[in-house]
């Protein structure tokens, strides 16, 4: 018969105590440890640190949050200081930022009480200042009243006419941004479709969203506009905005604004994502533009606003998520017809096929595979003028491949971005 000395469950528990809290911190308990506590090191060691935390279901930066929410709430403040200084300085697999810690006290303070979370703030920030240096934080003075919600963002309205509308992310990561990046959204649409991109981009990057004239808040002069005019709405933006050369994530009539914004003004972007675009239609595709202005100039958007969604989104799509579709069927009926129309004009007669050469920056052009509006062949077209371009083609994604695969188009844009 043979008898193993060591306690696997312990072992285990302070293996995860360590990695969680760190060495420094579990060998000062440890070493303290005497006989009267030593029964209680074991028993936390063994139930809290291999029972719970050895748990494969939650990882342990999920457990930390949770540890931090009911700390909070219970006003168990000893732990919760252990577990922030730990959060900020630990290992990757446990690590918070300062801005998910952040995130932690708003929750609280919904469902553990202002107060609560009050204190929570007073304490992290403490901690927060003696280690900002190690983990190249800043914390650089802000008033309360210039605060944005992280998720939409500082809204605003340029001072040149016509108004365009916008919003501003600044990196939540505290650290100066890596990119500018600009969001310009489809036809019928308006800067809100970019919400889940512009949040996970705005994690190390300023994300600007806009709305073409015609669209969403921003003027809608009359028409007909130009492809010419709408990439110098764009320039004069981000002139007014000072935002140097700019990442630029286009779809549709965004992607064919980006062509023209490099073509006039390339001092203004770095790189282009053309997404479900193009860089012109055959005379076919324009007479069907054609229709569809006269269609809307004789009575209004609601008649044709079934069959737009139905070339945005493919059947699964609206079938399994039509709710979404209802929104952005809501928005293109709720879009001014004028502003509509004149974009609409802009968009049949869109031509850089010819200049693309003279595009020579990075550029990612994304198309999808049920794309019927902007097909493969369009996206190739583009791939082939530009010198610098590469081609990525999503599954299951028709025309708002943005909406439809948000997952997939996220990575190809942060990929993309990361070799900027």
């Amino acid at each position: 018969m043979s008898f193993d000395p060591l306690d696997h469950d312990f072992e285990r528990g302070l293996q995860n105590r360590r990695d969680v809290l760190g060495d420094a911190w579990v060998d000062r308990s440890l070493n303290n440890a005497n006989s009267f506590n030593a029964d209680f090191q074991n028993l936390i060691t063994r139930f809290a640190w291999h029972e719970i935390w050895g748990r494969p279901g939650l990882d342990h930066k999920t457990r930390r949050a949770i540890v931090l929410s009911i700390t909070v709430a219970l006003g168990r403040w000893e732990e919760f200081d252990l577990h922030v200084r730990a959060a900020l300085l630990g290992d990757e697999g446990s690590r918070l930022t300062p801005d998910e810690i952040k995130e932690i006290l708003m929750q609280s303070a919904i469902y553990a009480g202002v107060p609560a979370a009050n204190t929570g703030f007073t304490h992290a920030l403490a901690i927060l200042r003696e280690v900002a240096g190690q983990i190249g934080y800043e914390l650089a003075p802000s008033a309360p009243g210039s605060a944005a919600h992280a998720g939409s963002g500082r809204e605003g309205s340029s001072a040149s006419t016509p108004s365009l509308h916008y919003s501003v992310r600044e990196p939540r990561s505290g650290k100066a941004p890596r990119h500018t990046v600009v969001l310009s959204h489809a036809l019928g649409c308006d800067l809100t479709m970019w919400d889940g991109l512009a949040n996970a981009l705005s994690l190390e990057n300023r994300v600007i969203a806009y709305d073409h004239r015609g669209h969403g808040a921003s003027d809608a002069p009359a028409g007909p506009y130009t492809m010419a005019e709408l990439a110098d709405d764009a320039a004069r933006l981000l002139r007014e905005l000072d935002t140097g050369p700019v990442v630029w994530v286009g779809l549709s009539m965004g992607g064919m604004v980006g062509q023209e914004l490099a073509l006039r003004h390339p001092s203004l972007v770095r790189a282009l994502v053309l997404a479900n675009t193009t860089s012109g239609y055959p005379e076919a595709a324009r007479a069907v533009w054609e229709q569809r202005i006269a269609t809307v100039n004789a009575e209004g958007i609601e008649p044709i606003a079934d069959a737009v969604m139905g070339r945005y989104f493919h059947d699964g799509f609206r079938a399994e998520k039509a709710g979404t579709v209802a929104r952005f069927r809501r928005r293109v009926v709720s879009t001014d017809a004028q502003g509509y129309v004149g974009c609409c004009s802009a968009v049949e007669h869109v031509d850089t096929t010819a200049r693309l050469g003279q595009i020579g920056m990075p550029v990612l052009v994304i198309a999808g595979e049920l794309d019927q509006g902007t097909p493969l062949s369009m996206a190739q077209t583009l791939v082939d003028g530009m010198p610098n371009a590469s081609l990525t083609v999503l599954k299951e994604a028709s025309h708002l491949s943005a909406v439809e695969q948000p997952e997939v188009f996220k990575v190809a844009v942060t990929q993309f971005i990361d070799t900027v």
